[in-house]
């Protein structure tokens, strides 16, 4: 039996919403011990998103918290009261590393600064995953993915088309940003994890969601720091196409000469194609809109499947665009992977998620359980871990402090 990549590896999670528990997702799909602490009677906000099992709001069906949240054990916990600190604190001496979201002020009220939690535990990775970062003018605002999509300039970039004016900006979809925080923070904590394997040490990792969506936006980032060009949403030119088929769109790249002369002999070399104003790439790119309108024409009686075959059969970059139920139902790449899998869970039931985007031949990726409902492994956390009592439990609980 292959073992796990990270087994042995023990993670405290003290975040909601996205990020920090997608950070610590990758860890936990990839063997590591990760307790997750929610807010008691209430639990993660993710519990309150969508989407849910026939559009029916309930706490323990989000299909976001679930999917976020698989192989994690769960507890509720408040350390805003004086035992509940006491408690936190007796976890951050059984964790490796501490993945936190909550704003630099209130890390500093609740003493828990990785200053402080070094004391008890020097070998303690501390993730901080904030907004903006831990310093700077905005530590200490508040954001959603939206606000940080926008403040990142990704959304000014994305996506881009053609039109005969520039659109507004259009944010990414989903929480596309967060999930790039995540992965960031993820990243930046195991190599944190590996340094201390040969110093010892622990460290303090500041992540900024701004910051990680602008990784992203790098090439972008980069042109104007290096030519001062400025990118936008629309932009002249051929490029790659989105173009309609009987079944929805299909994506077709021209940038090259050998790309147009290809694609011409797969549309049967129309009439007008021989038009003197598309002879080259210069004019081409002058009369794109009017090009594309043509080459619809031809695609808008085929389906995608036929129009991604075709053309890219003869060399030309194509590409497909699937809907959600498409890639789940009908994606033969991704069946033949594996990509998609099911697992049950106690109150949602048996769900379909993705898996993970990568094969370890030696220590698999692999789903041990599901996600968490709230608080459910208090006693298992709280009396084997940490030997309180299902007496002293039962207090706690009362107390609204588990």
């Amino acid at each position: 039996m292959a073992g796990k990549a990270l087994e042995r590896v023990k993670v405290l999670e003290y975040a909601s919403f996205v990020a920090g528990p997608y950070c610590t997702k990758l860890m936990a799909d990839l063997g590591a011990e990760v307790i997750k602490i929610e807010p008691p009677g209430v639990g993660d906000e993710a519990r309150r998103r969508g989407p849910f099992p026939n559009d029916i709001p309930h706490p323990e069906r989000s299909g976001l918290f679930l999917y976020l949240n698989t192989n994690k054990l769960g507890i509720t916990l408040n350390p805003e009261t004086r035992t509940g600190r006491a408690i936190f604190m007796e976890l951050v001496k059984w964790a490796d590393i501490l993945v936190e979201d909550k704003p630099p002020k209130v890390i500093q009220e609740l003493g828990l600064t990785y200053e402080i939690l070094k004391e008890i535990n020097p070998k303690l990775i501390m993730t901080s995953i904030t907004p903006f970062g831990q310093t700077g003018l905005y530590r200490d605002y508040k954001a959603y993915c939206l606000s940080i999509s926008h403040g990142a300039g990704a959304a000014y970039i994305t996506p881009i088309g053609q039109s005969e004016f520039e659109l507004g900006p259009v944010k990414g979809g989903g929480f596309f940003d967060d999930y790039c925080c995540g992965l960031s923070a993820a990243s930046a904590t195991l190599v944190a994890l590996y340094s201390r394997e040969m110093s010892g040490h622990g460290q303090h990792i500041d992540v900024s969601k701004q910051e990680a969506s602008i990784g992203y936006d790098r090439v972008e980032i980069g042109l104007f720091g290096s030519d001062g060009f400025v990118s936008k949403r629309v932009r002249p030119g051929g490029g790659t196409q989105l173009l309609p088929c009987t079944d929805g769109y299909a994506l077709i790249a021209m940038g090259e000469d050998r790309h147009w002369e290809a694609l011409r002999e797969v549309m049967g070399n129309p009439e007008w194609t021989k038009d003197e104003r598309f002879k080259d790439r210069e004019g081409r790119d002058k009369y794109a809109a009017e090009i594309n309108t043509l080459i619809a024409e031809w695609t808008k009686t085929r389906s995608k499947e036929e129009v991604y075959h075709k053309v890219a059969s003869a060399g030309i970059p194509a590409g497909v665009v699937r809907s959600q139920s498409e890639l789940i139902e009908n994606d033969n790449q991704l069946k033949a992977r594996g990509f998609f899998v099911e697992i049950e869970h106690p109150e949602a039931g048996r769900l379909v998620y993705p898996s993970a985007p990568y094969r370890l031949s030696e220590t698999p990726w692999c789903v041990e359980r599901p996600a968490p409902t709230i608080g459910q492994h208090n006693h298992e956390v709280y009396s084997k871990l940490l030997g309180y009592t299902k007496e002293e439990l039962v207090r706690l609980r009362e107390a609204g402090i588990i």
